[in-house]
């Protein structure tokens, strides 16, 4: 059997683990040839295909340059390779999508979620997550020392455009005094109360705010992060500086290659296994397969959790 495998729109750290364990699997135990599709969607389109054999997987586990480029959809009636006998797709709800399209048109096809924004339903966690955390997590570190150092306030953006899971994780590990997520507008005034109170005792406050974020009653033109810093300032009397924190690159935390891995690993069976048109998904500590039905749309953070993570920071 000739597998391809595709990053459609990938955008995280972890995917050579994640193609390493498919890889190797397929070759060493189920004996298949394994081809990587260059620029996703874009490489499938265009019939291009490249090895990955153990020569091109060597030492590729910590390694910062994915082994596969990515680019989004659409994907197209016909956009299947003919002398392909599977597929796997890697990536959030636009490989969801498209491999769905290409299931529909009879390809045996079985997506890995690998998304930073962790955003991707029907399964607990995508790897990326845990490093995009990290990182977010490593940055407010470092932020709070200079907030404390200047008494000014902080606004750090994270990303998030539609799901605040990374502002949620990185600011309860980050010790932030405010979380802010797209999924539901924000009261300016109770996020100025909070910051007051903060500097009211002496210290140094953190706003964590994912990008996708809005305020009650009105739209943000140049950028959510800014805009807030500024009615801090302006409303406070106090300095308030506005962070931007990438979490796209970086070597991938242990927890991602191991969960990568894992996805990696059950991929193979499953196509193995024949089937198609499902998604690999974590529940719990398993990993089971799904419909792509199932995971179609996308996770969001629910009103109650942050009420739940708001009475944490009080």
């Amino acid at each position: 059997m000739r597998i391809g495998m595709l990053a459609g729109d990938l955008d995280c750290p972890g995917s050579n683990a994640v193609v390493r364990a498919f890889a190797r699997k397929g070759i060493q135990v189920y004996g298949w040839r394994v081809v990587g599709i260059p620029d996703g969607w874009a490489g499938l389109r265009e019939n291009r295909t490249v090895p990955v054999g153990p020569r091109e997987i060597d030492e590729t586990l910590t390694r910062d340059r994915p082994l596969l480029g990515s680019s989004r959809g659409p994907v197209k009636p016909g956009d299947s390779l003919h002398d392909l006998d599977a597929l796997v797709v890697l990536g959030g709800e636009d490989a969801v999508a498209g491999a769905a399209k290409l299931a529909a048109e009879g390809v045996q096809v079985v997506v890995i979620p690998a998304t930073i924004r962790n955003d991707v339903a029907a399964t607990d966690s995508t790897f990326g997550f845990d490093t995009a955390v990290q990182l977010a997590a490593d940055a407010l570190d470092r932020c709070r020392t200079t907030a404390e150092s200047h008494e000014r306030a902080l606004v750090v953006e994270v990303a998030g455009r539609d799901s605040g899971w990374i502002a949620l994780h990185a600011g309860l590990a980050g010790g932030a005094d405010v979380i802010l997520g797209p999924e539901h507008p924000f009261d300016l005034d109770r996020v100025l109360a909070r910051v007051k109170r903060r500097f009211e005792r002496g210290r140094a406050p953190i706003v964590v705010v994912a990008e996708g974020a809005l305020p009650q009653g009105s739209p943000v033109p140049n950028g959510i992060a800014a805009w807030l810093a500024e009615e801090i300032s302006r409303r406070t009397g106090k300095e308030a500086r506005a962070v931007a924190v990438s979490q796209e690159g970086g070597r991938p935390t242990a927890s991602d290659r191991e969960l990568a891995t894992r996805f990696g690993l059950r991929a193979a069976d499953a196509v193995h296994a024949g089937d198609s048109g499902v998604m690999v998904a974590l529940r719990g500590t398993d990993l089971v397969t799904v419909p792509l039905a199932a995971a179609a749309g996308r996770k969001t953070v629910s009103p109650e959790r942050y009420r739940e993570v708001e009475a944490l920071l009080s």
